[in-house]
């Protein structure tokens, strides 16, 4: 490479490790990235001139002398995360650090055309964007129930939301004005929880979201996420469990979306649409109310039986250190009493299982916001200066 582009690359892995750390020492980012003191102190000095990040003196005395300065991210870009579901498009603002700054859910009445979704979340953004005028909006990621091309964000499938072979972040940069990505949303979420989450130092992973439209999952595979040939890899939620059981809005019959339906799970304890924190609260609190054979608990049973056959494959298959369970999944979990628990990988073979872990996703309801906010960063910091030069023409609430 040549010397702008050792530059380029060295400037990307020290916002990076910011990023990611939520801010870190300048001697800890000389030795994560073995460059010497006086070229780090340039970096940082060049990302701090371009409104990257700021040094504070508040890092703790780790030894004898001055402690060393620490750099942390800096909100005056922002990137928009938007979610769109059957039931409503959540919509928030999210700063380098995998902070949500804001933060905004459109209810809906029914499953939303792309172009209305379009229209909502636009005006959505807008909205957001007056409520931050220190900040703007240089980028946009978006989580997809469904499969997703990663090359340009067009939406092949998703079963739910009636979207099938959809162009979206094309159409969507046309009317933010900003750079759009788009990807699955079980895959944005699993990045989220390996960034900063549940998934953090985790080499294999294996993350299973539940929403309104499915079941969906992310992998990581020694440490790097694992996105397949056009990035539609991990779709557990499609995976037979029952050759005899109920069709699934993919055509096929008895996978586990179809037997594990979030909706099953809310119609129990009487709720409609609720949030992942809302259909959590309520189970939890039916559970306790209700006799160990009431309806809330037969849910509970058959949903976990079918998800211990849909762990018994993953597990065998890919030798997870970890599984993270999100959404519905994580309520499930929640509310399942210790035996139940240790079904789910009873029936995988014993030396695949013999190390594996299953945790709720650490980031909640945040999870695929933050994931999309993961994609929109990424061509960011993989080039914070050339990326300042499309900034001012192109921030949301400039080009409106």
């Amino acid at each position: 490479m040549d010397a702008a582009a050792v530059r380029r690359r060295n400037l990307s892995a020290v916002l990076e490790l910011v990023h990611l750390r939520r801010g870190v020492t300048r001697a800890d980012l000389t030795r994560a990235l073995g460059l010497n003191r006086s070229t780090i102190g340039d970096l940082v000095a060049v990302l701090a001139e371009h409104g990257w990040v700021d040094e504070r003196d508040d890092a703790p005395r780790a030894g004898v002398g001055r402690p060393s300065p620490r750099v942390v991210p800096r909100d005056a870009r922002l990137v928009a995360a938007i979610n769109p579901e059957v039931d409503v498009i959540d919509v928030a603002l999210v700063s380098l650090g995998g902070e949500l700054v804001a933060r905004r859910r459109v209810p809906l009445s029914e499953p939303p055309s792309v172009d209305r979704a379009i229209e909502l979340i636009t005006a959505t953004v807008r909205d957001l964007a007056a409520t931050q005028p220190e900040s703007e909006v240089v980028a946009a990621g978006v989580a997809v129930p469904g499969l997703v091309r990663h090359d340009d964000g067009h939406v092949r499938l998703a079963p739910r939301l009636g979207w099938r072979e959809q162009p979206l972040a094309a159409p969507l940069a046309a009317a933010l004005g900003v750079p759009v990505a788009a990807a699955n949303d079980a895959h944005l979420g699993s990045r989220a929880e390996q960034a900063f989450g549940a998934g953090i130092g985790a080499r294999t992973m294996l993350y299973l979201n539940g929403g309104p439209s499915g079941i969906g999952g992310g992998l990581v595979v020694d440490g790097r996420p694992m996105d397949g040939a056009a990035g539609y890899a991990g779709e557990l939620g499609h995976a037979s469990v029952d050759p005899n059981g109920p069709l699934c809005a993919c055509g096929a019959t008895g996978c586990l979306e179809a037997l594990v339906p979030r909706a099953a799970l809310a119609a129990a304890v009487g709720l409609e649409h609720p949030d992942d924190d809302t259909l959590e609260s309520a189970l939890l609190t039916a559970i306790v109310a209700e006799n160990d054979d009431g309806p809330v608990h037969e849910e509970v049973a058959r949903q976990l039986r079918w998800l211990a056959i849909a762990l018994r494959g993953a597990v065998n298959l890919l030798n997870p250190e970890r599984i993270v369970l999100g959404g519905h999944l994580a309520a499930l979990w929640r509310a399942a009493d210790r035996d139940q628990r240790a079904s789910l990988l009873a029936q995988a073979l014993p030396v695949n299982a013999a190390d594996a872990t299953i945790e709720v996703a650490a980031l909640g309801s945040q999870r695929l916001l933050v994931g999309a906010a993961e994609l929109a960063w990424d061509g960011l910091i993989a080039d914070p200066l050339g990326a300042e030069t499309t900034d001012a023409a192109s921030a949301v609430g400039v080009s409106a």
